[in-house]
């Protein structure tokens, strides 16, 4: 049977699915007040189907494309919303966009939840690293030539081999060789998980996926940092702003009570100050003396216990005398025996 020829799209085809698209997408950035951006790395249509099933009746919509034509059709209403040029730089790479009208933290679990594990492919770039702990494996003895390939510790337990450390075989960022592939499959390990990855979040404004996991102590800490620094630099500066204004009045508070102890000037927030230069001694704190009672002040019953301890150490000291006999079956004529307990 002849091949079938594919159907060729003429450029008017082309050019109206372009424009249905961009048209799409400003609808939906108009429509929708908040969005996820993602990528979708090693992700299968059959995932992506599923992922898609999930979002139904949650108020969220996928959208995917090419980046050329959301630049596009950002840039075309960028006049009516500048506040989605923020966007553009995270178009990158195999992006795509997640719009609700609900809660971005529960649209993020659900993203979260779509993730599946996937074995280590040869020349895949590894997303984590992975460790190999040590461990008795199912394997044959004969298979150690792959953790000799790898310089893996290994000896024989029980017909089965045993790794005897523990091993790093792909680090991240960088691909997966033939032997790490070929080991993580024999011992059945799937280490890598794919799915939607959740790159930056939008509601009004663009930011990093890190911000919302923050909680209010999280914020609250990174406001005072930024307080802190502008009332530094203020400082450094000597401009007056909000942040520094205490500082200025505390530290023009010391300058002039610097004054008024170097001179016979004084007011009154200064007085107390000046009062204890001149007079340390009237603040300076007291101390009682501890002043031992003598003998005539004790009472006489503890005068009486003293004076008997006194003499029971003067008195020498005599040993006890026991006799013990012994009894007359055991023997005859036994003498008696003195002894010193």
């Amino acid at each position: 049977m002849p091949a079938k020829s594919k159907k060729t799209r003429t450029r008017e085809e082309i050019k109206g699915k372009k424009t249905d698209y961009i048209s799409k997408f400003i609808s939906h950035l108009e429509e929708y007040p908040r969005f996820l951006v993602v990528t979708c790395d090693n992700i299968g249509s059959s995932h992506m189907q599923r992922i898609r099933l999930s979002l139904r009746g949650t108020d969220s919509v996928i959208l995917m494309g090419k980046n050329t034509l959301m630049r596009r059709a950002i840039k075309s209403k960028v006049e009516e919303h500048p506040e989605w040029e923020t966007i553009l730089p995270a178009l990158k790479g195999n992006a795509g966009l997640i719009f609700t009208k609900g809660s971005l933290k529960e649209l993020e679990e659900k993203v979260l939840d779509s993730t599946v594990p996937a074995v280590a492919k040869a020349g895949a770039i590894a997303p984590i690293d992975v460790v190999l702990p040590k461990q008795i494996t199912t394997l044959e003895p004969t298979k150690t030539s792959f953790f000799a390939a790898l310089d893996i510790a290994t000896k024989i337990t029980k017909g089965c081999v045993e790794i005897l450390n523990d091993v790093k075989l792909c680090e991240l960022n960088k691909k997966v060789g033939s032997s790490e592939s070929a080991l993580l499959a024999m011992l059945e390990i799937k280490p890598f998980k794919y799915g939607l990855i959740i790159t930056n979040c939008y509601d009004g404004y663009l930011f990093p996926i890190e911000f919302m996991a923050y909680q209010t102590p999280d914020l609250i800490k990174s406001i005072n940092v930024g307080i802190t620094n502008v009332a530094a630099l203020s400082l450094a500066l000597s401009v007056p702003t909000i942040a520094a204004f205490p500082h200025m009045i505390v530290n023009g508070f010391k300058n002039l009570v610097a004054v008024a102890l170097e001179t016979k000037y004084s007011f009154k927030e200064a007085e107390t100050i000046k009062n204890r230069v001149e007079n340390p001694e009237t603040y300076a704190p007291k101390v009682e003396a501890v002043v031992q009672p003598t003998p005539q002040q004790q009472p006489k019953q503890q005068q009486q216990q003293q004076q008997q301890q006194q003499q029971q150490q003067q008195q020498p000291k005599v040993p006890d005398k026991k006799v013990s006999s012994s009894s007359s079956s055991s023997s005859q004529g036994g003498d008696d025996l003195m002894g010193f307990f």
